[in-house]
Parts: structure tokens; C-alpha cells; sequence
């Protein structure tokens, strides 16, 4: 008798690895929360493109997350507004938490799939974002920039900001890269730690327009 082989099996195989790897980056063993997670970001960023650069992103997903990629998706009605609440609001509801736990969550596995697609395949999707947005993909809090904000006036504010948050992004930027590069002892790994650390730094910069995506 032939032996046939479960057709699906790769594909379950790939999803279960991208899941794990994201978990492992979030720091759980709770799969499940995983998965909401990842349905999450997917979705919310989603219906924040264009229907051509979600097609570009979902071809860089395995199978199975491409069919969680396009649930419920209604091309007619992308992209939906890009206001920071409406995508925080998406966000928490979809992977069942509070809106203030959303955005470090969203940066968590930002950084997760970061090390998944192709290299700079994540800095073309945060480059067709707003700033706003790229920051929560980003996971970083803006509350105390705004609060500083607020004792200038309004053209004040927004310059006061701008420089303050491109002042933070140069200097997590730095921070990124001198974690990547100290203590490597010469192993066969420094290629890579320096490879990653170039490639989160080079996103910090991304969503402040302070660098090009990478080709």
C-alpha cells in the first residue's frame, strides 16, 4: 500500500514555527494569545494599506497566516482611517486586551516578524504609514511628548515635538547599535548580531524619516 502524505502538513508545520517564534519573542507560552496577537497586527495593519502593498505583505507570510492575512478583509474598503485611536481601538479588541497594553504589544511583535520576512520587506510597510502609526508598530510611547507639549503653543508644540521625538529615535538608534556590537568575542554569531542590531536601528530611523527604505 502507498503511503500518502498529509498535504497540509508543511503548511501547519511553517505556521506552527512563525507562531513559536513569535511567542518567543513576546516572552509566552500561551499560544493562544499568540495568535490573537498575530491576527491583530495583521489585520490592523492591513486595513491600513493600499490593496497592492497588502498584497506584497501577505506574500512574504506562510500560507496559513495568509489565509488569517486576508479573514473578513473587503478590498472596496481599504485603507481605513489612519488615526492612532481607531488603530489602537482595532488592535486591543482584536487580540483581547486593554487599549493601554496595545501598543507595546503591537512593537512586540513588530520586532517578532521583523526577524521572519525578508530583509526590508517590514521597512516598506512602516514607510506607507503615517508617523503616528509607525510609532505605535514601534511600540513607543508618546504620552510624555504630548504632556510636554502642551505648555507651548500650537505651532511651538508641534516643533517641539518633532525635534524631541527625532532626538529619541536617534538615540534609541545608537542605544540599539551599541548593544548589538559590544561584547562580541569574535564568533561565528557577530555577523548576524550586528546584522540584527543594524536592521532594528535602521526601523527606529525609518519611522522618523530619518533614513530610506532598504532597497
Amino acid at each position: 500500500m502507498s503511503q500518502h502524505r498529509d498535504p497540509l502538513a508543511p503548511a501547519v508545520h511553517t505556521a506552527h514555527i512563525w507562531l513559536k517564534a513569535v511567542a518567543d519573542d513576546l516572552g509566552t507560552s500561551d499560544h493562544a494569545f499568540t495568535h490573537r496577537a498575530i491576527r491583530a497586527w495583521l489585520h490592523t495593519v492591513r486595513d491600513r494599506l493600499s490593496v497592492n502593498a497588502a498584497a506584497h505583505l501577505s506574500a512574504q507570510l506562510p500560507e496559513m497566516l495568509r489565509g488569517i492575512f486576508y479573514e473578513g478583509w473587503i478590498p472596496a474598503h481599504v485603507p481605513v482611517a489612519h488615526d492612532v485611536p481607531s488603530f489602537i481601538s482595532q488592535f486591543a479588541h482584536e487580540a483581547g486586551i486593554s487599549a493601554d497594553e496595545a501598543a507595546a504589544l503591537a512593537g512586540a511583535v513588530t520586532d517578532a516578524f521583523a526577524q521572519l520576512f525578508s530583509p526590508g520587506q517590514l521597512d516598506h510597510v512602516l514607510a506607507q504609514l503615517p508617523v503616528a502609526l509607525r510609532h505605535v508598530l514601534l511600540g513607543v510611547d508618546l504620552a510624555g511628548v504630548f504632556a510636554a507639549a502642551a505648555v507651548f503653543t500650537p505651532g511651538e508644540a508641534e516643533r517641539v515635538e518633532e525635534l524631541d521625538i527625532r532626538l529619541r529615535a536617534l538615540s534609541e538608534a545608537v542605544a540599539v547599535l551599541t548593544r548589538g556590537l559590544e561584547d562580541l568575542p569574535g564568533t561565528s554569531g557577530d555577523e548576524a548580531a550586528r546584522a540584527a542590531a543594524a536592521q532594528q536601528a535602521h526601523r527606529i530611523l525609518l519611522a522618523e524619516g530619518l533614513t530610506a527604505p532598504q532597497i
